[in-house]
């Protein structure tokens, strides 16, 4: 099915579905793209879904997506809503069931020459050392009384528990630790499904990549982030696996009764919601904070690894080598923040599903470390042509409430991938491109193809283009560990 509906040219970046488009949109809907990219995003139909979007009780500004929207569950992937924090309403669809899937990158002071021959070695010891796959374990055991510190305190809990140094919570989103979070709110089941997976990768679209920065776009804003060319880099991507996963379940049944219960209009069921001013919305909300914290500490424990494994390999220690985290970044959130909107200054909630927060200098959101430069933006394409690292600018703040990508976006289903392309020849595609390939089935494989995905330099084009980031620098892989 494909979009047949209006999609007005705005400009060379942005696209609107008139707020009178369909009935019960409150607002309009705008997606970011360039007239290239938008025959293909016509065709995935997920301007359906951000005009659904539009419809949501008590949203303020538009309902948006970016360049790499595409179909997802309630919100587009991609896409950005504000809500007013005393009459709008929280949706699970517009965080995802990944929540908190993020991105963290790690640089070095190592140079390709550095590693010399032992990159395959070196991924080799990465896919060995963190857990990858579906269902795949974490390597430490805990407790009950752990994963209510962990929900509780995220990445702190982490470094305080060996597991990093303690400036790695400073160069993280909210320092690691969303303050809101109660435990209580978690259920049985998602603590149960969380226990064993702590420290894993998981499958899907996750994975580890080692970098080379190929190209710096920005001196000045490379260097407060400590990336040089010619550096090599960890990229990491995961989320909060098994336990975010189940906690947006447990509150979408709950908020689908609650819908139907009060005759809440909404066009899609997969939009279910409850008011933030009630207490399931308040409850979700706090449980959501303590699936962030899972994933921030989740991916914390991965960074152990990864110094761990590069020390083996390489007989250095993770110091003298210079690997500190440069950022670590959510796209799977909500988030309290304070917009101006019609020139005036309102509390909202901003839900964030598959997009990033792209702040501008001088948010106090924003670490000290960056403050002054603007926040870093970690944007992974697909595992051929690795990562880009931008920084968030004035006309996110106007436009789209602090938002830009998280990615390049699909453009092949799963399962289309999976019956259209070819194990082998994916791998062939890996090897000539001189990157050096850890997976672990032909399936999960095929689902991430490089055809998959969106081109992620397009997509960089239009976020830069319309003034919401500013490109850093470019990261190139040669070595990619996939679930």
């Amino acid at each position: 099915m494909a979009w047949n509906g209006r999609l007005n040219k705005l400009d060379d970046n942005r696209w609107e579905i008139p707020a009178d488009e369909m009935p019960g949109m409150r607002t309009n809907a705008v997606i970011f793209a360039n007239e290239n990219m938008i025959s293909q995003i016509r065709s995935d139909n997920a301007p359906q879904q951000a005009a659904n979007v539009a419809c949501l009780p008590g949203i303020v500004g538009s309902s948006m997506a970016m360049p790499d929207i595409h179909w997802g569950y309630g919100f587009p992937i991609g896409g950005v809503a504000a809500v007013d924090s005393n009459s709008g309403s929280i949706s699970p669809g517009g965080i995802g069931f990944d929540i908190n899937c993020g991105v963290r990158l790690i640089k070095t002071d190592l140079t390709v020459e550095d590693i010399g021959g032992n990159i395959g070695a070196l991924v080799d010891e990465l896919y060995k050392n963190v857990p990858s796959g579906l269902g795949s374990k974490g390597l430490t055991k805990i407790g009950g009384k752990e994963l209510d510190e962990i929900l509780l305190n995220g990445s702190e809990w982490a470094v305080e528990n060996g597991y990093g140094w303690e400036r790695d919570v400073q160069a993280t989103e909210d320092l690691g630790h969303m303050q809101d979070a109660d435990p209580s709110k978690v259920s049985d089941k998602a603590r149960k499904r969380g226990l064993p997976q702590l420290g894993s990768l998981g499958s899907g679209n996750h994975f580890l990549e080692v970098d080379v920065v190929d190209n710096v776009y920005d001196d000045a804003a490379a260097k407060a982030f400590g990336l040089k060319k010619g550096a090599v880099t960890i990229t990491v991507h995961c989320g909060s696996r098994g336990c975010g996963h189940q906690i947006a379940t447990d509150y979408l049944q709950d908020m689908e009764r609650y819908v139907r219960n009060n005759d809440v209009k909404l066009p899609d069921r997969q939009l279910a919601c409850a008011p933030l001013n009630d207490r399931l919305g308040e409850d979700y909300y706090a449980a959501m904070c303590c699936g962030a914290n899972y994933a921030w500490a989740n991916r914390q424990m991965i960074t152990h690894w990864v110094r761990e494994s590069f020390e083996s390999i390489l007989k250095d220690s993770a110091e003298n080598m210079g690997m500190d985290v440069v950022y670590d970044v959510a796209h799977n959130i909500a988030k309290k923040e304070r917009h101006d909107i019609d020139r005036h200054h309102e509390d909202v909630l901003v839900h964030r599903k598959g997009s990033t927060r792209a702040f501008a200098a001088g948010r106090r959101e924003i670490v000290p470390m960056y403050r002054d430069v603007g926040q870093p933006v970690i944007i992974p394409g697909d595992m051929k042509v690795g990562t880009y690292v931008l920084v968030g600018k004035k006309g996110a703040m106007e436009q789209t409430f602090g938002s830009t990508c998280h990615g390049a976006g699909r453009k092949m289903s799963r399962k289309a991938a999976i019956d259209g392309l070819d194990a082998d020849a994916v791998r062939n595609e890996m090897r000539a491109g001189n990157i050096y390939l850890r997976n672990g089935s032909d399936e999960g494989l095929l689902e991430e193809a490089p055809a998959a995905y969106k081109d992620v330099d397009e997509v960089i084009e239009v976020v830069c283009s319309a003034g919401l980031t500013g490109k850093v620098a470019k990261l190139t892989p040669i070595g990619v560990v996939k679930g």
